[in-house]
């Protein structure tokens, strides 16, 4: 088994339409949509994300670090959420994500998270996070 992340970007369009759509109605689409996942035994954490005006980017391209309100002008897809999966393979993912109860225009990014166990076990690092890992039920 393999940890994939479907990462769900919208578009200003796309976030339109979702904002059209009734509460109760996405709570239905996506709560299927979780229960299915839950079922099957892939689900191991989702999440969605608070409105982008309400968020702030830390820009590192000057020598100090410049912190700027949302909404992002300048940005065409918007991160929105995310499902982590615990799946056999890639194509598996890519078959949940082309499930995810989406409105026109939002994309899904599919990528794969690398377990601990594919860093160096013997760097002094990668050992702490190991033991957090462990301690916090993680592995």
């Amino acid at each position: 088994m393999a940890k994939y992340m479907l990462i769900m970007r919208g578009t200003n369009e796309s976030l339109a339409k979702m904002m059209e759509t009734p509460f109760e109605e996405m709570l239905e689409m996506v709560g299927r949509f979780n229960e299915e996942m839950i079922r099957a035994g892939v689900l191991v954490a989702a999440e969605g994300l608070d409105d982008p005006s309400q968020g702030v980017v830390v820009d590192f391209s000057a020598e100090a670090p410049v912190v700027t309100d949302g909404p992002y002008g300048e940005t065409k897809e918007l991160f929105g959420g995310f499902y982590l999966l615990d799946v056999a393979s890639k194509e598996e993912a890519v078959e949940w994500a082309k499930r995810i109860p989406a409105f026109p225009g939002s994309k899904v990014e599919v990528r794969r998270v690398p377990g601990i166990e594919e860093f160096p076990q013997d760097n002094e690092w990668i050992a702490k996070e190991r033991v957090w890992r462990e301690r916090t039920g993680q592995i």
